[in-house]
């Protein structure tokens, strides 16, 4: 480890991880789990879930987070996570339509209704994976990806946003400006810029609502081109007001 990851935030996320691989070590899918053949895996495939602690390859890992129709959810999460969170922060996981994917998946497991212990090894590993996130420069996923992530895994947007809220170093800043440049297309049509099992309507006014007093002295201070700061102007206009300012950028839906 070099000088630059003894970060705090790094050491965090290193401690968050030791803490997943020691609370499910020895976890195995349960022993009358199965998964159709001709779509997800045969039976070797089968059988190295209900082995605790082997490492599984990569399609593997793939084909068991991504599927839906696991009869007993939570135990195959908790068979995989260990090594599923040491991939997700290097950035070895890469969903189809985006991080919301993998939140859906801690969702359908329920893991906020596990065992005291259990909940709080993955909500330290959310926390801390998102703490570093923001700190580092240059993260494995972009910080966006991180908080749609961790909003569909917990089914809530607002704890996250009051963690961005209170990093207001330059490095946070930029992960915001990169947040806001990828996210404007579609909150300036009224809508999520990701796909959500929760209240879309509720989660798309609260982050337009902190974007609107947040992010413009934020970004302004960081040194983010005025189209940007523009877009986030716009946000708070609605209907012709919003499409006829002089700034509106054309966008079509």
């Amino acid at each position: 480890m070099t000088l630059r990851d003894r970060t705090p935030a790094r050491l965090r996320l290193d401690s968050a991880l030791d803490g997943v691989a020691a609370v499910f070590r020895g976890m195995a899918a349960h022993p009358d789990e199965h998964n159709c053949e001709c779509h997800w895996g045969n039976a070797e495939d089968l059988a190295q879930l209900k082995t605790p602690d082997t490492e599984l390859d990569p399609d593997l890992l793939r084909r068991t987070w991504q599927a839906t129709d696991w009869a007993y959810k939570a135990s195959v999460l908790r068979r995989i996570l260990p090594q599923f969170a040491t991939a997700l922060t290097r950035g070895l996981i890469q969903p189809l339509f985006g991080m919301q994917e993998v939140g859906r998946a801690f969702h359908r497991a329920k893991w906020q209704q596990w065992p005291v212990e259990q909940t709080a090894a993955v909500r330290e590993f959310l926390h801390a994976w998102w703490a570093h996130t923001l700190a580092d420069p240059d993260p494995a996923v972009p910080a966006y990806e991180v908080l749609a992530l961790n909003a569909e895994a917990s089914a809530t947007l607002s704890p996250w946003l009051r963690i961005w809220e209170t990093q207001t170093h330059p490095t946070a800043d930029q992960h915001l400006a990169e947040a806001v440049a990828h996210w404007e297309y579609e909150l300036l049509g009224d809508g999520l810029p990701w796909d959500t099992w929760h209240d879309e309507e509720d989660t798309r006014a609260g982050l337009t609502a902190w974007l609107l007093l947040h992010a413009p002295a934020r970004l302004r201070a960081h040194g983010a081109p005025e189209e940007l700061l523009h877009r986030i102007r716009l946000l708070g206009l609605t209907g012709n007001d919003r499409w006829d300012d002089p700034h509106w950028p054309g966008h079509r839906y």
